[in-house]
C-alpha cells in the first residue's frame, strides 16, 4: 500500500488550470521530494491533499482511503506556508493550543517531546514575534509533529534555517521515516539539502508531473564527468572544446568534460599540447544541475 496516490488530478482557478492530470505516487516511508518552479502547481497540490481547498477532478487516495476520510485526515500533519501562531504567546503556549485543538491526550508531554525532537526545548518560553525565521520554521515543523502523525505535508520548511538546524532536520526527518510507516512530502526549492533526505522525488512543471523516480534511478540519471584545473585555463578550454563535445566552466572554476572518457586520456591530451594539469577529479551532477538540465528540455 502507497501512503498517497493521486491519478489524473486537476485544479482550477477560474480560466486557469493550476493542476492539470497530476499522478503521483508516494510510498509508506518515503522521503518524497516534491520540486518544481514557482507557480508549478505543488503548494496547490499539497492543498489538495491535505483537504485545505477541493480538488477540481482526479482522485486522491491516502493509505489506501479516499483524503476525505475523518481517520485519515486525523492522522496528517501539515506546515503550509507558515504556522498559525499567536505573536504574543510563547512557543510552548502555541503549542499547547495546537495540541488542545487536536484533542490530544497528555498534551503537555507530547509537547515537550515534540519540542526535544527539533531542538526548541530551550527556547519553549521565548515569545513566538521574538523568534528568528529558523526558529519559526522549527516551531511549526514541531506542530507537524503533535500526535505522530502518520504522514506529514511539508512546504518550504527548510527556508530560514541556518546549516545547523538543516542538520537537526534531517536527522528529524529520517528518523521519522525509520519505522517504514510514516512518510513525508517536503516540497523545496533548496534541493542540494533535500538530496541528502529524499527517497523519491516527484518533479512537476506547469501542473503536470514530468518525472518520478528513487533517490537511486536519479543517481544513475546522472552522468559522471572530469573536471580540470590548469594553469592556462583559457588555452585548456579551447584545446577540450577541438577534441570534447561538452566542455563547460563551472562555478567552482573547473572545467568539466561530459564525454565518456577517462582523466588520464585528457591528462594525457593536455600535456601533448603543452598544458600541466594542476587539479584532476571525477564527479557526478546533483539534483540540482539535473533539475535545471530537465527544466531545459534535456537530461545530463
Amino acid at each position: 500500500m502507497n501512503a498517497v496516490e493521486i491519478k489524473n488530478l486537476s485544479k482550477n482557478f477560474g480560466p486557469k488550470q493550476a493542476v492539470c492530470g497530476l499522478d503521483m505516487t508516494v510510498p509508506m516511508g518515503a522521503i518524497y521530494g516534491f520540486i518544481g518552479e514557482n507557480g508549478s502547481g505543488k503548494s496547490t497540490t499539497e492543498k489538495m491533499i491535505c483537504g485545505l481547498i477541493p480538488t477540481s477532478g482526479g482522485s486522491i487516495k491516502l493509505y489506501g482511503k479516499e483524503y476525505t476520510d475523518e481517520d485519515v485526515r486525523a492522522k496528517m500533519g501539515v506546515l503550509i506556508e507558515a504556522p498559525g501562531c499567536f505573536a504574543g504567546l510563547t512557543v510552548f503556549d502555541n503549542m499547547m493550543l495546537q495540541a488542545e485543538n487536536l484533542g490530544i491526550a497528555n498534551a503537555e508531554q507530547e509537547v515537550i517531546k515534540v519540542l526535544k525532537m527539533v531542538r526548541m526545548e530551550g527556547s519553549a518560553g521565548n515569545k513566538y514575534k521574538n523568534c528568528s525565521l529558523g526558529m519559526k520554521q522549527r516551531v511549526g515543523i514541531a506542530m507537524a509533529l503533535l500526535g505522530a502523525p502518520t504522514l506529514l505535508v511539508l512546504d518550504e520548511p527548510l527556508n530560514g534555517l541556518d546549516a545547523d538546524g538543516m542538520r537537526i532536520m534531517r536527522e528529524v526527518f529520517t528518523d521519522i521515516i525509520k519505522d517504514g510507516k510514516r512518510s513525508i512530502i517536503i516540497s523545496s526549492h533548496l534541493l542540494g539539502e533535500l538530496q541528502k533526505v529524499a527517497t523519491h522525488y516527484g518533479i512537476i512543471r506547469h501542473g503536470k508531473m514530468i518525472a518520478q523516480m528513487t533517490a537511486d534511478e536519479l543517481d544513475a540519471s546522472c552522468r559522471t564527468y572530469v573536471a580540470i584545473q590548469s594553469a592556462e585555463m583559457n588555452k585548456t578550454k579551447i584545446l577540450l572544446g577541438c577534441k570534447y563535445s561538452r566542455v563547460e566552466e563551472d562555478e567552482a572554476g573547473y572545467l568539466r568534460v561530459y564525454d565518456m572518457t577517462t582523466p588520464e586520456e585528457i591528462v594525457s591530451y593536455l600535456y601533448q599540447n603543452g598544458i600541466c594539469v594542476t587539479e584532476i577529479k571525477t564527479d557526478k551532477i546533483g539534483l540540482e544541475e539535473y533539475y535545471i538540465d530537465l527544466m531545459n528540455g534535456g537530461k545530463r
